[in-house]
């Protein structure tokens, strides 16, 4: 009898439980937070609906809409051309799809964010989490896990910003370019509403995250959720944007596959 085919196993664990879809994404929606930048820095769009029709004299047998958002609203996906280290790398059009599907791993400080919003990660931390899980995975994703999710349901308490800024966990501005230059990864993955972390414009280079990453033709994944149901290695991301030709980055819909015993 001959043996089943990876993807047909891979179906039958889903649907026999044994593969466990989480769903990473933030729902889109006029209240989903969006970054704000001080003036005289253009803004991005909230996201918007407009409805075309439902089932009345405009379409009669028919429900629709227009929407308008930024590229960058929601939970999306960085592209390089977004910062302008990268500005001759790919747009979100040309990220290889083969990129789109990659293994994860999960890095968990929500207990130091709790403690600390402005918790940023060391090299030394990542090195420690190696020691007990092994080196980060070839082609794939870092994800930080830091409990902010918690707070996307309140804009205020997700962007968290006083009269100094926004006050969000993330990288220090050295784990940022060791994660770009010499970790194997081919991203960094957050809860918060941007890559970088609150204080970064205070950094040298500000946006260390925007700067090092995409200029080293590398990805941003934000607004991400339900880290908490992954394992801190083993689960496979499907990050898909919309491939908006030109386009910076994209609202992206991010499932992870996890195996459950």
């Amino acid at each position: 009898m001959p043996q089943p085919s990876v993807l047909t196993a891979l179906l039958a664990g889903v649907r026999g439980g044994a593969i466990e879809v989480v769903d990473l994404t933030t729902p889109l929606s006029s209240a989903t937070p969006v970054i704000q930048l001080p003036p005289p820095f253009g803004q991005t769009q909230p996201f918007e609906l407009e409805e075309i029709s439902r089932y009345d004299d405009r379409g009669p047998a028919w429900y629709w809409n227009n929407f308008r958002s930024g590229e960058h609203t929601g939970t999306h996906f960085d592209a390089p051309v977004h910062w302008a280290t990268g500005r001759d790398l790919a747009d979100i059009a040309s990220v290889p799809a083969a990129r789109l599907v990659a293994p994860a791993a999960v890095l968990d400080f929500s207990d130091e964010a709790a403690v600390d919003p402005d918790f940023l990660v060391e090299i030394d931390h990542i090195r420690a989490w190696e020691a007990a899980h092994g080196p980060l995975p070839e082609g794939g994703w870092l994800l930080l896990r830091t409990g902010w999710d918690a707070r996307a349901d309140s804009a205020e308490e997700f962007l968290n910003a006083d009269a100094k800024g926004p006050h969000t966990p993330g990288l220090s501005p050295e784990c940022a370019r060791w994660v770009a230059e010499e970790s194997p990864v081919i991203g960094l993955g957050v809860e918060t509403v941007g890559t970088d972390a609150g204080r970064a414009h205070s950094f040298n280079p500000a946006f260390p995250c925007h700067s090092h990453l995409l200029g080293s033709g590398k990805y941003g994944l934000t607004q991400l959720r339900n880290l908490g149901a992954l394992p801190p290695t083993g689960a496979v991301v499907f990050a898909g944007p919309l491939p908006i030709v030109t386009g910076s980055g994209a609202p992206a819909r991010v499932l992870a596959l996890v195996e459950r015993s």
